[in-house]
């Protein structure tokens, strides 16, 4: 007979705080320096030693698949809230600007994502879905709030995010995403 899978144990709050401060240290060094900053950097930014690092991510591969997750979490969550607090097409909006957010960490972790075999290439293909569930809500939302055209479907969204990462590789990409989300939405509302 097997035994049920263990959950995992809630972490106390001085280690999940540790936690926290290495995802937001490592996204910010990934950002500025690219996946291979020094493990020693990221622990270093974050006020924490290397072991403390290692204890959490065993891994540069670890950490990687980690950071990733979070920004997909946080991207996913925010659609929720955002509809909360602002009407249904600026909430879009505002989602679409933290859409641009998790594009610049995803250009820089991604390559080092898909060229593992483990973890990270399972974070990497895991995420899309909760993206495009959180994309969708929000869209159906502003159609249905009378803030986005009626014949606008999600794969229309889609394919005008593809547009957006066109070039993210650039150093003026995300400045030029950030005013195409304005003529995207003055053609979205007709």
């Amino acid at each position: 007979m097997s035994q049920p899978p263990e959950k995992p144990r809630k972490l106390r709050a001085d280690s999940q705080r540790n936690r926290e401060q290495l995802l937001a240290a490592a996204k910010a060094a990934f950002a500025a320096s690219g996946a291979e900053t020094p493990l020693e950097d990221i622990a270093r930014r974050a006020g924490v030693g290397i072991g403390t690092l290692y204890r959490h991510f065993p891994s540069r591969e670890a950490l990687l698949a980690a950071v990733y997750r979070r920004e997909v979490e946080q991207l996913a969550a925010s659609a929720a809230s955002l509809l909360a607090e602002r009407p249904a097409g600026e909430a879009l909006e505002a989602w679409l600007h933290l859409l641009v957010d998790y594009m610049a960490t995803k250009r820089v972790i991604a390559p080092a994502l898909q060229a593992s075999a483990g973890e990270g290439a399972l974070a990497y293909a895991s995420g899309g879905a909760a993206v495009s569930e959180a994309m969708n809500r929000l869209l159906a939302a502003a159609v249905a709030a009378g803030a986005v055209r009626p014949d606008i479907g999600p794969q229309d969204l889609f394919r005008a995010m593809v547009g957006f990462s066109y070039g993210y590789e650039q150093p003026d990409w995300e400045a030029s995403a950030r005013r195409l989300i304005s003529v995207l939405m003055a053609g979205l509302r007709g």
